[in-house]
């Protein structure tokens, strides 16, 4: 594991109704990203479109492509240009009637590394993601770039320890969250704040069970009835909030990461070392009903 230091670059931005125009402004905010020193830039979840899981509308089929295709070529051209990283997250047309949410992983030197599917797909009022996105079966995945070993989660997976456990014993140093996620117009200020920071620690708590860093990149501005809430984050290995984005506007921020801090960390907090794996079995239960036995 490298323990060079990498400068991560996060773009928080807001989405409008035009492709093509959130594509131009995606690349934009990378090429400022990449002049402000970033190494490794991602983007948030679903950047190419506004996010059209608020409704359940057959119309948005139609914003869906292949991965690779042709906004990964523009990325790719992109990468290489620049000499960066970049996380690219896409609503993927994989057949006829099958798509997913996924994230595009390209290399510094343009090459396309590969895609992690979004495994958790939630089906809430204003984010009736079940409608268009079939689960994802890429398995979890991490990704060896020129500036370090990173694993990618999208948004929901980020409520979920095991994705996030598992990606790390892959190896990542760094896990990267795209996310499209925001607060209701008809909530008030102490739901809001409440549910900004039960997402935040369940991440941070993400980066301390786990030894690594974690890197969140939302969306923000209003969509309908649904206020993105920005907010976007870096932790260190423990839990320490080195960057918090504004709520309610763009962002662009770059951030050097100490990859060192992993190892110190780790050896001070052995939590890898002392996880009980033989006793674990029951995780793979969907709920344990009283008096029920398990092996």
């Amino acid at each position: 594991m490298s323990d060079l230091n990498v400068t991560v670059g996060l773009v928080q931005t807001a989405c409008g109704p035009g492709k093509q125009e959130n594509i131009d402004k995606a690349v934009a905010k990378v090429r400022e990203a990449a002049a402000l020193g970033a190494n490794i830039i991602c983007l948030q979840e679903l950047f190419a479109s506004i996010y059209f899981c608020w409704e359940e509308n057959y119309g948005y089929f139609d914003l869906s492509e292949s991965i690779p295709g042709p906004t990964t070529a523009v990325f790719q051209a992109l990468a290489r240009e620049l000499d960066v990283v970049i996380i690219a997250s896409l609503f993927e047309k994989r057949a006829e009637g099958v798509y997913h949410n996924t994230i595009a992983v390209i290399d510094a030197d343009g090459k396309y590394l590969g895609k992690y599917r979004k495994h958790h797909i939630p089906d809430d009022p204003g984010y009736y993601e079940k409608f268009y996105f079939s689960p994802g079966d890429t398995d979890y995945k991490v990704f060896d770039t020129k500036y370090g070993r990173i694993g990618t989660l999208i948004c929901w997976d980020q409520w979920y320890p095991e994705a996030a456990r598992i990606t790390s014993l892959l190896g990542a140093q760094i896990i990267f969250y795209p996310t499209a996620i925001g607060w209701a117009a008809s909530q008030g200020d102490d739901v809001n704040r409440q549910q900004y920071q039960a997402w935040q620690t369940i991440q941070r708590g993400h980066a301390i069970a786990n030894g690594v860093f974690v890197v969140t990149v939302n969306r923000t501005g209003q969509e309908g009835e649904m206020n993105f809430w920005g907010g976007s984050f870096v932790s260190d290995p423990f839990g320490e909030v080195l960057y918090e984005a504004p709520h309610d506007e763009e962002d662009i921020h770059v951030h050097e990461l100490q990859l060192g801090r992993i190892g110190e960390i780790r050896v001070h907090w052995p939590f890898l070392r002392d996880r009980r794996i033989d006793s674990y079995g029951p995780i793979l239960n969907r709920y344990l009903d009283e008096g029920e036995s398990y092996e």
